[in-house]
């Protein structure tokens, strides 16, 4: 199988989701900041409206994969299970005792059973603990609602973990503690998942914190990276390094964005929506700045130039005399709410063709003004996350090249 992308807005042939699951069920008001929440969803209501987005893209011709059932067929491979229980075991605050009983318990699950665990979690008063195999101090102190393997609430958006750039895939690196474990589980499943047999790739979870999000593939050879809350400027560097030594790029962007909540990533402030055309918070469109980056002459250095005004960098990289700005909302209060409720972060099925969340009406309306169809969803309960249609899919595939018209 062939997994390619080099653009925003190119037909999008297959993409990796998470459906909402038993998760999501273990937020409350005690741990909901900590796991990065800003609400308490109502994970029923929440699966249907995730439902109701798969079978959007399918509608489309969108091939959709599930990332629950990926890592369930990665689990049956021996090695990727050794690999996977050995690191949920390998978390310091389990001591001796309940280390042995945590990876007691997690023998007897098969594949389905143990994908379930490391997504869903394990509570203390889960775990089989009895008769003469008694967990220990740690267990003992433990209150019986505290997690022995903490939930991944946040998997829902699958952008941030992975970003396919041309024919490779880049495992990131999530600023977060409490995603950190995820990029074990994508990893994991493109080294062992026999779909993903020879995949080749360009980054890795050891090296500095790069989000998903902040990767926008603005045109073949053309990327741009925001540097803010989740990724550094570390990281951008890295990917530029790793990019140009593969040939996968000729030019990165490098965006500074506000370390804000509402502007964790690029993508909630901007996403394109046609060949030349970008969806924008117009609160910061033309304060957006960004830094060129070029391969040095020696092949080692990087060049870089700047900063620009974004929209005239990024048109430059592209090779357009100026890219078309769609404004989210229509005032400056319409734009800050629609932008919180992720009106930015459209994801395009082909150009002038994406899907947004319903509850953004003006920024709709302003897309359809401007000829881009829009595929609204619900999202009552899947924004509670702070992620739009965008942040929940992975391109896997789009057609090579970025232009052709929808049918």
């Amino acid at each position: 199988m062939t997994h390619y992308v080099d653009s925003e807005v190119a037909r999008l042939g297959t993409v990796l989701l998470h459906r909402p699951g038993p998760e999501l069920a273990r937020l409350t008001p005690r741990n909901n900041d900590s796991l990065l929440f800003d609400a308490i969803p109502w994970v029923g209501r929440a699966q249907e409206e995730h439902d109701a987005f798969a079978a959007a893209l399918r509608s489309r011709g969108v091939e959709v994969l599930y990332l629950a059932d990926l890592l369930a067929e990665t689990l049956a491979v021996p090695d990727a299970r050794a690999e996977l229980t050995e690191q949920v075991l390998r978390s310091r605050r389990l001591g001796h005792t309940l280390r042995r009983r945590v990876a007691d318990h997690l023998t007897y699950l098969d594949p389905a059973g143990l994908a379930d665990v490391l997504i869903a979690g394990l509570a203390h008063e889960e775990l089989r603990i009895g008769g003469d195999r008694p967990g220990g101090l740690v267990w003992t102190l433990m209150d019986r609602h505290d997690f022995v393997i903490d939930p991944l609430p946040n998997l829902l958006f699958t952008r941030d973990s992975s970003v396919w750039i041309g024919d490779r895939v880049g495992v990131t690196s999530l600023a977060m503690p409490a995603r950190r474990r995820e990029t074990t589980l994508t990893d994991a499943i493109y080294r062992f998942h026999p779909r993903f047999v020879g995949t080749e790739f360009v980054y890795h979870p050891r090296l500095e914190h790069l989000e998903g999000g902040d990767v926008l593939l603005l045109a073949p050879g053309v990327l741009a990276v925001g540097v803010g809350e989740r990724t550094t400027p570390a990281g951008a560097e890295r990917l530029a390094r790793q990019v140009f030594a593969v040939g996968l790029a000729h030019t990165i962007l490098v965006v500074p964005i506000a370390q804000e909540r509402a502007t964790m990533h690029l993508d909630t402030v901007c996403t394109m929506v046609d060949t030349d055309a970008v969806l924008m918070y117009p609160n910061i469109a033309n304060e957006l700045s960004a830094y060129t980056v070029i391969a040095g002459a020696d092949g080692d250095d990087l060049r870089v130039d700047g900063p620009a005004p974004f929209l005239r960098a990024a048109a430059d990289a592209m090779d357009l005399d100026q890219l078309r700005v769609i404004d989210t909302g229509l005032d400056p209060v319409t734009a800050e709410r629609e932008q919180w409720d992720d009106g930015n972060n459209t994801l395009a099925l082909a150009p002038r063709l994406c899907v947004g969340y319903e509850r953004n009406v003006e920024t709709n309306a302003q897309l359809e003004r401007a000829g881009i169809e829009v595929i609204a969803i619900a999202s009552s309960e899947l924004g509670s996350g702070r992620g739009g249609p965008r942040c929940m899919s992975c391109p896997l595939v789009r057609e090579k090249g970025g232009v052709p018209d929808p049918a």
